[in-house]
């Protein structure tokens, strides 16, 4: 038996006349070019989704980066306000304890200290000076007035609380009792 290839779909076996074959692959191929339009905007289409997606998640990608980069300050600056107490009972407690008893434990907490103060500094905080320097509402918060003549008006007498900076912003006023002049007597 011979064997023949089988015919494109649409041409029978039947003998039809060229100008029906021609007719049959000219439909055909008007067809597949329409399919091909199809495809070919279908294409389009989704490359230009792909493209808008990978914006996206590249816009994403970004707005994460940049949140991180400022909610990072402001979670260290929320752990180092909550070290500050212990930072206040250290140093309470050295300045208590300056007699010659138990001199290895106050070395010891005093050691502790100048860690944590290290820790402290090099993470941006910084003690600012209080005593001394004119009444800076920004900086300080007066808990005292007290009336003295040997002061300037409006001056820092005591430091009653460290005030501190982080990274140059407020962390934590001084709390500071403040000179006043006595009111002239009438």
């Amino acid at each position: 038996m011979n064997e023949r290839e089988p015919l494109p779909p649409g041409l029978s076996e039947e003998a039809e006349s060229p100008e029906a074959v021609t007719e049959s692959l000219e439909e055909r191929c008007r067809r597949l070019e329409e399919e091909k339009k199809v495809l070919e905007k279908e294409n389009r289409a989704l490359f230009d989704q792909l493209l808008r997606r990978q914006a996206d998640f590249d816009n994403f990608r970004k707005r994460l980066e940049r949140e991180q980069v400022e909610l990072r300050p402001a979670a260290q600056a929320s752990l180092v306000t909550e070290l500050l107490p212990a930072l206040d009972a250290f140093e309470r407690a050295l300045a208590a304890h300056t007699a010659g008893v138990n001199e290895d434990y106050r070395k010891g907490v005093e050691l502790i200290y100048k860690q944590l103060i290290a820790a402290l500094v090099s993470a941006g905080l910084e003690a600012f000076e209080a005593e001394g320097q004119p009444f800076d509402p920004n900086l300080h918060h007066a808990v005292e007035r007290v009336e003295s003549a040997e002061y300037d008006d409006q001056q820092v007498v005591a430091t009653l609380q460290k005030g501190y900076l982080f990274r140059q912003r407020l962390l934590r006023p001084a709390l500071v009792r403040v000179a006043v002049h006595p009111a002239p007597e009438s």
